[in-house]
């Protein structure tokens, strides 16, 4: 389907120079002088890089219709990451390129976001907040509380983060996965 520069909205997947691009953001501009003309972020589906482009007000486009499915996700048998639908019990096994650095924010059991570009397999996003176990961090020591003062730990997926001091391995933790923040012990 052909969309103009008129009907962009952000999130919106859309073929730029024979790449499936998602708008980051848009601005349209009107100047005194000329014609009118958009400015957009467009973010590379298969690379994630974000590029700024200048289209002329009007410019066609083909759309990408974008879908979601929720699944859960099973277990890493080394080469792949398994996933199920639990309303259809199918199973399918995704590999690690395109699980991408979400791979340590997956705990088996947990459901993960799966996004689709014109049928295809573009992404996989773990949920927002995630509670996992400490494996691995330095002790606290008596005194060691200076406000503010953090420490690494390892996390039971494998995932290293910056925890306060008081911490301690058993623990379990929520992250946020947007940024690899640790929000609070459980």
């Amino acid at each position: 389907m052909a969309i103009s520069t008129a009907d962009f909205k952000n999130g919106m997947c859309i073929i730029n120079n024979g790449k499936m691009c998602t708008i980051v953001e848009f601005q349209h501009v009107k100047p005194g002088k000329g014609g009118a003309f958009v400015r957009t972020k467009l973010r590379d589906i298969k690379t994630g890089r974000v590029v700024d482009y200048t289209f002329n007000a009007g410019v066609k486009f083909d759309s990408v219709r974008l879908e979601q499915r929720t699944m859960q996700y099973l277990y890493n048998d080394g080469a792949d990451y398994n996933f199920m639908d639990t309303s259809t019990y199918e199973q399918l096994a995704i590999g690690s390129d395109i699980v991408g650095p979400a791979a340590k924010w997956l705990k088996e059991n947990d459901e993960a976001t799966l996004q689709y570009a014109g049928g295809e397999l573009i992404e996989v996003e773990p949920q927002m907040f995630v509670e996992l176990e400490v494996t691995e961090t330095e002790p606290g020591f008596k005194g060691d509380t200076v406000q503010g003062a953090t420490k690494p730990c390892t996390l039971e997926t494998g995932a290293v983060i910056q925890v306060p001091m008081y911490i301690e391995v058993g623990d379990t933790v929520q992250v946020d996965t947007r940024d690899g923040r640790f929000m609070k012990r459980v």
